[in-house]
């Protein structure tokens, strides 16, 4: 049986179903394929996972109505230290430099997720189909049909590939990426410890890569620790106590005893950026279309971005009576989105790079643009402002603003 919708979303991730209420929250007929199961991922316990939320982000989810649903489990952050090792030259960024907003918010994983279905269920024209795989998505010249595992048939005028990295749309589109691994290893937990974090978000630059110290809320920080991928499979073996004794080793003193609450968790590092982000009928969205470094925590950062761009253009071109999947439509779309998320890629490509070289005078120059940086208050307050999401024309949504 075919269903008609305008928007197919394949993917219900973060990314997918932020898309999906946008653009249903202003009457778009949505549908969400999903290969998890909600109810499965909503029962699960607390994974050690969060994402960074930056300010310009919080206004996306804010003007969509997630953020009500996840403002009191969100930690802000009021500083962040950047240092390089055990050098005493240093970056500070404090909140206060620029009025009383937060410069960003960490939050956990599964309170998104939670809230993401929350809101979901709550808007009629979203439709959300899960747990179930796509078969084939056929892309004509006036509309797109996706085949569904369970025989079902949906039609609509767009399709946004919401699939992640190694996304098979992008593949069937035969859109081409370029892509490498790092040698690294992103290994995240969550730690509770004795002092308060005072929402100081800590970076140490260590010769494995950035170790973050990110405050959640209680006395607890969440770890993003990036390490040698040939070392990380040992260090995700240790038992409790000589795992405890490597985060201790890195995480230092400063917050008194620390104790590891809920599970590791680890993933592969990568760098992915598509070549083109729009194909006929279809829009790459996310991680589909650029993966980046996590150093400076703006992966899903780019992701919300590329939503309010996408969803402003679809909701007008449907209050215009246009074709949403328009090739002016996804051309727009590319033009506005390519350049952010190119331009993030490469800087955090070429921090990693810079920061895990340990040539003596590649490391003292380095240090000096650091301490450079810090004792230039124009250049760091243009440097958070970029960082917060709040620089430049943006998009309804990210200026809090409903579509």
């Amino acid at each position: 049986m075919e269903r008609r919708v305008e928007l197919i979303i394949v993917g219900g991730g973060l990314t997918g179903l932020s898309l999906a209420i946008a653009c249903a929250a202003s009457g778009i007929e949505v549908a969400v394929i999903d290969r998890e199961d909600p109810a499965a991922m909503l029962a699960e316990p607390f994974d050690g996972r969060t994402s960074a939320i930056a300010e310009g982000s919080k206004q996306v989810l804010d003007a969509i109505g997630l953020w009500p649903l996840v403002a009191a489990s969100a930690e802000p952050i009021l500083e962040i230290r950047v240092a390089d090792g055990e050098s005493p030259l240093f970056l500070h960024y404090d909140h206060r430099d620029l009025g009383t907003t937060p410069l960003g918010y960490i939050v956990e994983n599964r309170v998104l997720r939670r809230a993401l279905f929350e809101r979901a269920r709550a808007l009629p024209s979203l439709l959300h189909l899960a747990p179930l795989a796509v078969e084939r998505v056929e892309r004509g010249a006036a509309a797109v049909r996706v085949h569904l595992a369970d025989g079902g048939v949906l039609k609509g005028e767009l399709v946004a590939a919401c699939d992640g990295r190694r996304s098979p749309l992008r593949r069937a589109a035969e859109i081409g990426a370029v892509e490498w691994d790092y040698p690294q290893t992103g290994i995240v937990c969550t730690v509770g410890h004795a002092l308060d974090h005072r929402g100081i978000a800590v970076e140490h630059f260590l010769p494995a890569g950035p170790f973050a110290i990110l405050p959640m809320t209680g006395r607890r920080s969440s770890i993003v620790w990036t390490e040698r991928a040939d070392l990380a499979p040992a260090i995700l073996a240790l038992d409790a106590a000589g795992f405890h004794a490597e985060l201790a080793r890195r995480f230092g003193d400063f917050l008194g005893d620390i104790e590891v609450t809920g599970p590791r968790w680890s993933y592969p590092l990568a760098f992915l950026h598509a070549e083109r982000y729009v194909a006929p009928r279809l829009a790459l969205v996310g991680d589909a279309a650029h993966v980046i470094h996590p150093i400076a925590g703006q992966g899903l950062n780019l992701g919300i971005r590329d939503i309010a761009a996408l969803a402003e253009l679809i909701v007008d071109a449907r209050r215009l009576g246009l074709d949403i999947g328009g090739a002016a439509i996804l051309e727009r779309y590319e033009r506005q989105r390519r350049f952010d998320n190119l331009t993030l890629a490469a800087v955090t490509d070429g921090l990693n790079r810079l920061f895990s070289n340990t040539v003596p005078p590649v490391r003292l120059l380095r240090d000096l643009g650091l301490a450079l940086v810090d004792k230039l208050p124009p250049m760091k307050r243009l440097l958070m402002r970029h960082a917060m999401g709040v620089l430049g024309d943006r998009p309804r949504l990210a200026r809090g603003e409903p579509l």
